[in-house]
């Protein structure tokens, strides 16, 4: 029983989260599932030292993590995102970074489109209005209220996600521009999806809506360039929080550079109960809760053990990250 590989899942309070469905995928390999606690880099070398897989949803697996866990073949991240993780420090270190990111496109594009439709019919404000006792007072938020049929509707990063939240608006009239310059034109365009620059998806959309990873060339992406966005427009982001200048965003939205936002992530989560966000009547918030459904979930977590189970029983996964990283042992 020594001898067999150890999986080790990491993250706060990891002893508490259930891993039913990763554990029975770990054990078809004969592998055994071990949850450990982490705040920090030193958390994980010390407790999770002797892993020949990490399963996480949000620690942070560095460059020093890499190079103090020498069995390390795979980490495996729960969810689409892998901002957490050093992807250069893996391959150089030659271990496997892998992502889920095809459990929940509906989910995700779902919560998108009912953040736009929240803000294009003002749902928050009229809905406080009313449980208020303010029914008489309700038509001094209606205006500006743009009608939805034949607007802009504005996506940036066309990948999964993206794809299906433009087909998806389509459907109430709207005209969809996207920009991401790694999709091609023909694959944006069976979507809906005109292309265009990010400079002229911002001055001409009614809708701007953030599907778009987090790296080092998104970060921060969202911004200054906001005053180019009509004052009458609204931002989603159902991506990462670090896609927007959140200190520009609050400037934004009290000058009035944009109407309104729907925020399922912030750039920090959770949030302080002192940010002014949460007090903006034209803003709503939601706690990064777009990728849930109860199916969803259970497709995350099985397909997180089948895919440490994958590289530990000596096979590729099926979605690799670092495509260019020599494993440790051979795959097939």
């Amino acid at each position: 029983m020594e001898n067999r590989l150890k999986v080790y899942r990491v993250d706060r309070d990891g002893d508490r989260i259930p891993c039913i469905e990763e554990t029975e995928e770990i054990n078809r390999i004969g592998a055994e599932l071990i949850s450990v606690d982490s705040e920090s880099e030193d958390d994980t070398i010390a407790r999770a030292g002797a892993a020949d897989a990490i399963i996480t949803t949000g620690a942070k697996i560095s460059r020093r993590v890499l190079e103090n866990l020498p069995n390390l073949q795979v980490v495996v991240r729960y969810g689409v995102g892998y901002d957490t993780i050093d992807v250069d420090a893996a391959t150089d270190n030659h271990v496997l970074v892998v992502n889920i990111p095809d459990y929940c496109f509906d989910e995700v594009s779902n919560h998108a489109v009912a953040l736009f439709l929240s803000c294009a019919r003002k749902l928050s404000v009229l809905s406080g209005f009313t449980r208020q006792g303010r029914w008489a007072h309700a038509g001094s938020a209606l205006s500006p209220t743009g009608p939805i049929v034949g607007q802009t509707f504005g996506v940036v990063g066309c990948g999964n996600i993206g794809r299906a939240v433009a087909r998806k608006v389509t459907c109430f009239g709207l005209e969809v521009i996207g920009c991401d310059p790694y999709v091609d034109e023909r694959v944006a365009f069976d979507a809906g999806i005109r292309l265009g620059s990010l400079s002229e998806l911002l001055k001409t959309s009614d809708y701007v809506s953030l599907h778009t990873p987090l790296n080092k060339e998104t970060y921060h992406m969202i911004g200054e360039n906001m005053r180019m966005m009509k004052p009458t427009a609204y931002l989603i982001n159902t991506s990462r929080g670090q896609v927007v200048d959140e200190d520009l965003l609050i400037k934004a939205l009290r000058e009035k550079w944009i109407a309104g936002a729907g925020l399922d992530v912030l750039e920090k989560e959770p949030p302080d109960p002192s940010n002014p966000l949460l007090a903006m009547e034209n803003v709503i918030v939601t706690p990064h809760s777009a990728y849930y459904s109860d199916d969803s979930v259970v497709r995350m977590r099985r397909s997180v053990g089948m895919e440490a189970a994958r590289v530990l029983s000596g096979r590729w996964p099926k979605n690799l990250v670092n495509k260019g990283v020599k494993p440790k042992k051979p795959l097939a």
